[in-house]
């Protein structure tokens, strides 16, 4: 079973800085989140990971290369949340619609549910369990909170209480086997 996992949620994007849900659109990074993709690099050059994944978009796989990571392996599970209808919308937006609209509390209709999100991940986590060190992941705002909640043995559904930063690093490790957030949005 993997030691600790490294989460990076890739750099800027257009519409990540709107506020807009990306998930199947693929954007490029920013040249603000370039720099923060490259800002990354010295902290993690001095970790030595067993597996490197990237997300599938580009934003993610550019991230990582910015980061050092040129040959991260594809890991389709790391893909963002599907928003389905919702894609390319901001909350506020859909809120007017759908009052208290979360991801986390309400569908997204021709998207993914809670239910599916939580067993892509719960399967990458069970892929991982074959990791003896650290893996370093690159992903999104949405995948890497719900992927921490079940790392935590929570409902996909409490990634809501991990707010995540572009180009922010987190870790999750152990405490006497215990699952732990170690560093979270650095």
């Amino acid at each position: 079973m993997a030691e600790e996992l490294w989460l990076v949620r890739h750099g800027a994007t257009e519409w990540s800085t709107a506020g807009k849900h990306t998930s199947v659109t693929d954007l490029p990074l920013l040249p603000v989140g370039e720099d923060g993709a490259r800002a990354l690099a010295p902290r993690l050059a001095a970790v030595d990971f067993d597996v490197v994944l990237t997300s599938p978009r580009q934003r993610a796989r550019h991230t990582a290369e910015l980061a050092g990571f040129p040959d991260a392996g594809i890991e389709p599970a790391l893909v963002e949340w599907d928003y389905g209808d919702y894609e390319g919308v901001t909350t506020e937006e859909i809120r007017r619609t759908v009052p208290d609209w979360t991801v986390w509390t309400h569908p997204c209709p021709g998207g993914e549910d809670a239910a599916a999100v939580t067993a892509r991940l719960d399967g990458l986590l069970r892929r991982l369990d074959d990791v003896a060190g650290r893996a370093l992941l690159f992903a999104h705002g949405h995948t890497l909170p719900a992927l921490t909640a079940r790392w935590l043995g929570l409902p996909v559904q409490q990634g809501a209480c991990f707010a995540l930063d572009t180009s922010t690093v987190s870790v999750l490790g152990r405490h006497r086997e215990q699952p732990v957030v170690r560093r979270w949005n650095a």
